[in-house]
């Protein structure tokens, strides 16, 4: 039976209870709708409402009935209830009979369902940073492994200046950083609890929701009830965090799939995370990698419809709302198995170090080095620029690197070149240099490393 049905003279079409039911959604809010049923069982007993011993009863059933459905929510959806609030008073009165009916006095849907999915989205919440930081620490351990392999750096998709694989490896865990970062300010805010802030006015009944709200793990009440159960901003940070958070994955996967080519050959990866051809035997196919960057969309979309369904909502609740479930429980469905394939799929690359040094060596890298050589010996860096533009299309037309062109070559450029530039054009010579804050040298690099070691 419904928990409206007293208005209605009556029932419901079949099409319009499998349009309006959202059960099948829900149900994933089972445990914070029993455990946010049971604080608010306390919660009426301490304005007299319930007697001690009824609120016990209440919480034996209440209990029993999580530990009953923990492990089957197949139960639950069959149970043709309307939403899980339904299936839990349901479920509830039929244990404890009219004692279950005074659940719910005081309480709307509308602050349940607000605190359930507060309750959800900090706990999934929490578990995303778990596996952030073990990503990162995926990151970190690779980046001590590989810290001195050379390979080319690009813009453009083309080589520009050689780096360290392990520089590489800690750019992206300043992205993931700045990703846990986003997601700890955003469960700072999601900490307030809407309990008792009933339908849109608030309770009738004079309880103490800091109380409720500690017995449920907030950190305070919050203070507005129109606000409170309109409220989706935890929805669409956890979305937006996600979105972002997927787009360093994706980005990261890109570079991955690229070196892991046979154009690039820079890496290998594990076969426990590549799959076969049905066609072709030689396959060895990246789709761990490509599946994180295909997962991307699905997140974003996600994102774009909690705020296209927020974008024009009065106040306070309206049932556009009961669309923000299915696409937040998929984002975070897809955001933690991304970042768990990920940090699988790091723990077994190999870089071809080989490989990785010859492009370096390739494609004029050391250009700036020369420029900057050009530059100490007083040429203005803009002219130094052109002339080595100059020596960089003689050396493809003859096509040969900057470093086997002769003393009496580069001098038809610029006199002031001498035998010492060679010095400066070795690979050696372009890493060692770049050791102010953030560069690629090695020393900069294990310094870098061992300061995300101690985070």
């Amino acid at each position: 039976m419904a928990l409206w049905g007293g208005r209605f003279s009556q029932e419901s079409s079949a099409l319009f209870k499998l349009f309006n039911d959202s059960l099948p959604v829900d149900y994933r809010l089972i445990e914070e709708d029993i455990v946010g049923s049971i604080a608010w069982a306390s919660a009426i007993t301490s304005v007299g409402i319930l007697t001690q011993q009824e609120c016990e009863q209440l919480h034996a059933a209440l209990n029993e009935l999580l530990a009953e459905v923990a492990d089957k929510p197949e139960a639950i959806i069959a149970s043709g209830a309307e939403d899980i609030h339904s299936f839990v008073e349901q479920s509830l009165i039929a244990k404890v009979g009219d004692l279950g009916k005074k659940l719910h006095t005081g309480r709307s849907r509308n602050d349940q369902v607000a605190t359930d999915l507060k309750l959800w989205c900090k706990k999934e919440g929490e578990q995303s940073l778990t596996l952030l930081r073990k990503l990162k620490n995926a990151l970190i351990d690779l980046a001590e492994r590989e810290i001195d392999a050379v390979m080319p750096g690009y813009t453009h998709l083309q080589r520009a200046q050689p780096v360290l694989f392990g520089h590489w490896c800690l750019a992206y865990v300043e992205m993931f950083e700045r990703d846990i970062s986003r997601l700890e300010d955003a469960l700072k805010r999601a900490d307030t609890c809407p309990l008792g802030c009933g339908a849109l006015a608030g309770t009738a009944y004079p309880m103490d929701r800091h109380a409720i709200a500690e017995s449920l793990g907030f950190s305070a009440p919050t203070l507005n009830s129109l606000d409170t159960v309109s409220d989706r901003d935890h929805v669409i940070e956890l979305c937006s965090d996600a979105s972002i958070s997927m787009m360093h994955l994706s980005r990261m996967a890109e570079d991955l799939i690229f070196f892991n080519s046979g154009e690039a050959g820079f890496i290998d990866l594990d076969d426990e995370v590549t799959s076969g051809s049905s066609l072709m035997p030689q396959k060895k196919n990246p789709d761990a990698l490509e599946l994180i960057r295909g997962k991307t969309g699905r997140v974003y979309g996600s994102l774009v419809g909690i705020l296209t369904t927020m974008k024009a909502l009065p106040l306070a609740y309206n049932k556009d709302m009961q669309e923000d479930k299915e696409g937040l429980f998929d984002v975070m469905d897809s955001w933690s198995i991304c970042l768990e394939m990920a940090a699988l799929v790091l723990s077994g690359l190999q870089v071809n170090r080989e490989r990785t040094l010859a492009a370096a060596q390739q494609g004029y890298a050391n250009s700036t080095e020369l420029a900057d050589y050009l530059v100490a010996k007083g040429m203005p860096f803009r002219e130094a620029h052109h002339v080595v533009g100059e020596v960089v299309v003689a050396a493809i037309a003859k096509q040969t690197p900057l470093e086997d062109l002769v003393i009496s070559e580069l001098q038809q450029f610029s006199p002031i070149i001498s035998d010492d530039v060679y010095e400066c054009l070795t690979i050696e010579s372009c890493l060692e240099k770049r050791e102010a804050l953030g560069g690629t040298s090695l020393a900069q690099v294990k310094q870098a490393l061992a300061a995300k070691q101690g985070k």
